[in-house]
């Protein structure tokens, strides 16, 4: 109990695989997954470094359309990099993989029932470059994909300076370009709330924004309260995708 194995890593990984084929097949509509641990399923020999590219495996899905979508009663936060190295993130970045996750994240507000969402796309450096300043991916690689969107009749706006647009919450989604710029604020707002989706893909799939928790394992003391919420989202789209 409370330790990462070969043996419970492959159990997470086949459970979540199931699941999944489950829900193309129409077996059931949905999935929910409890939290996993990365360093179990690669300790059993399986590359894995999260649920949204998992489910883009299964189903078909290039890797570069599919993204992590975080839901909370403060935040819906669509991430345009995920688990990986900072350095490598930054130099994957590009105006299509931007455009793309904008795309992704429009799809999953309409399952929502919001057909003209305004979305705040964050900068990736300090200030969003401050004209350069601060380095020039913003100009050159996130505001492109923004003007694409906006040019298109969708409430889209940005690069933003991160910081200031999250803290003013006046957006109904947010892009954000790497990990710890969104899951920060996520997690400070709902430690214990939050709900991660995989959007992009034709499966509807959610799961807690949290870990395994190995640390209080067996001390009766885990909250499921963001499972249960992770349950309710999936309800939420599916009635919002199927008219109620």
């Amino acid at each position: 109990m409370g330790q990462a194995t070969p043996e419970a890593g492959r159990a997470c990984h086949g459970y979540a695989v199931a699941a999944i084929r489950s829900a193309q097949g129409g077996e059931c509509d949905a999935v929910v997954a409890a939290p996993h641990t990365e360093t179990a399923v690669n300790a059993a020999g399986i590359a894995f470094d999260g649920y949204p590219n998992l489910v883009a495996t299964v189903t078909g899905t290039a890797p570069e359309k599919v993204f992590l979508m975080l839901v909370s009663p403060y935040y819906r936060i669509v991430n345009v990099t995920l688990h990986e190295p900072l350095r490598t993130a930054i130099g994957r970045l590009t105006t299509d993989l931007v455009d793309s996750a904008i795309g992704a994240a429009l799809d999953a507000m309409a399952r929502f029932g919001l057909e003209r969402p305004s979305v705040g796309v964050c900068g990736l450096n300090p200030h969003a470059g401050e004209g350069g300043l601060f380095g020039t991916e913003d100009e050159t690689i996130i505001a492109p994909a923004v003007a694409r969107w906006a040019e298109r009749g969708h409430d889209v706006t940005g690069p933003h300076p991160a910081d200031s647009v999250l803290a003013k919450r006046a957006h109904d989604v947010y892009l954000v370009m790497y990990h710890d710029q969104g899951h920060i604020p996520f997690k400070v707002t709902s430690p214990h709330a939050g709900v991660a989706m995989s959007v992009g893909t034709p499966v509807l799939f959610s799961s807690v924004a949290h870990g395994s928790a190995y640390d209080i394992a067996g001390t009766g003391r885990a909250d499921a309260g963001a499972l249960s919420n992770a349950v309710l989202l999936i309800a939420e789209q599916f009635r919002a995708k199927n008219g109620g």
